[in-house]
């Protein structure tokens, strides 16, 4: 794992599926690089993460719903935190949009 880089630098090209790149990792923490291309959850499948999670648009837009019946639209510069096994999907993302995601125990 490198120690330093730019998170807008050497992005997968469209097509194919997300990208995950763990840009940190250590004890109880991980923070990932995902890069999306019109991406989202497929039909009836819901994140149940055991960590909380930040996660921020970095670049693009995305729209993330919740089993609770909440949406939440995203554009670059926006972010949430996530409780633990709080139910959630990525209902869309624009192209070539790019995400910081950190996961604390």
């Amino acid at each position: 794992m490198p120690d330093h880089g730019n998170v807008l630098e050497d992005l997968p090209p469209p097509g194919g599926e997300e990208s995950f790149d763990t840009l940190f990792e250590r004890a109880g923490t991980r923070i990932e690089r995902i890069v999306s291309h019109a991406h989202a959850s497929p039909p009836g499948f819901w994140y149940d993460q055991a960590q909380a999670e930040w996660v921020m648009v970095v670049r693009g837009e995305a729209e993330l719903a919740f089993a609770d019946g909440e949406r939440r639209e995203m554009r670059a510069g926006d972010w949430i935190t996530i409780a633990p096994h709080r139910r959630h999907r990525v209902e869309s993302t624009g192209e070539g949009t790019v995400w910081l995601a950190v996961h604390v125990d």
